[in-house]
């Protein structure tokens, strides 16, 4: 269940070893973060979907799109139809500001405004003038960064620690700077401000550290935006799993070869705990767990 970089693995891994092997994902594409979680500019050439031709042409792999857990079948139902289970999820939830959120058209977040980017014209996504976004990681850079490179005139990344704690790399942040994004650290979101329905921009509280705790300094300032994208951070959902299956920090535990706590069940990638979110690692999980399943299903075999 998942079609990114893990649940691709664990497919391929499977199907190469003579497995029939269906492949359920909720978007109508397969691929995960690579087709719909990076930047326009980072994957020019449909790169995505030609590794995915290659995984396919392996022949034993049937996809099954848009199909949702939870929504349209549960993980009970894969068991009592499938002899095993890979889980490859990923963290679909996003991380809530922590303020009053009004609904307002030009606050989304920042992953879905990538996601669109990827999947239609530039032309039709809407980014304003100046777009604020919030956060602090990769997601953020790619957003601010898309968003200079489709014409936004003041692009911010706002982050509530100094710059020594973004989880951006040195290069991505420079990247940033030198497409003309503006990072500000030291701060946090206060406010969405908007008027009569329509976006008018954030106000923040400038942060300081006191004995080694975040507060706010008293200080505060306000920035004009038509887009504010969030970007602080993912969360794995578990209501699609149920509440059976055993979680450590939030997200599915497992032991090294990817089995969970339930019987014939395997996750791997973002949504297992543990892990580096990088998808190099995914894939890894993905190889893991496809020989695992493998050799478990074949110890069965041999009676």
């Amino acid at each position: 269940m998942g079609a990114g970089p893990a649940g691709l693995a664990a497919a391929h891994g499977l199907a190469r070893r003579g497995h029939d092997v269906t492949l359920f994902d909720a978007h109508p594409k397969l691929g995960g973060l690579n087709e719909y979680g990076l930047a326009t500019y980072k994957v020019a050439g449909g790169f995505a979907q030609r590794e995915v031709d290659w995984l396919l042409s392996i022949g034993g792999i049937t996809p099954r799109l848009s199909r949702q857990m939870g929504r349209d079948f549960t993980l009970d139902s894969l068991l009592d139809g499938f002899d095993a289970v890979f889980l490859g999820l990923g963290l679909a939830g996003v991380n809530a500001l922590g303020i009053a959120e009004p609904r307002v058209q030009g606050l989304r977040d920042a992953v879905d405004f990538i996601a669109e980017l990827r999947q239609s014209p530039p032309s039709t996504v809407a980014v304003g003038r100046r777009v604020v976004v919030i956060g602090g990681g990769m997601t953020a850079v790619d957003a601010a960064v898309q968003a200079r490179l489709l014409g936004a005139e003041q692009v911010s990344m706002v982050y509530r620690r100094g710059p020594e704690s973004l989880s951006a790399s040195e290069h991505e942040q420079h990247w940033a700077q030198t497409h003309g994004v503006t990072i500000r650290c030291w701060a946090r979101p206060l406010a969405v401000e908007a008027d009569g329905g329509v976006l008018r921009g954030m106000r923040f509280a400038a942060t300081t550290l006191q004995d080694g705790q975040l507060v706010d300094s008293g200080e505060q300032f306000f920035l004009e935006a038509d887009l504010v994208l969030r970007a602080i951070g993912q969360s794995f959902v578990r209501e699609p799993v149920g509440q059976t299956i055993a979680l450590e920090g939030g997200r599915i535990k497992t032991d090294e070869q990817g089995r969970t706590s339930l019987a014939r069940v395997w996750a791997g990638g973002d949504c297992r705990a543990g892990g580096r979110d990088l998808t190099v690692e995914a894939v890894e999980h993905g190889k893991r767990a496809a020989e695992s399943i493998h050799a478990d299903l074949m110890g069965v075999a041999r009676g």
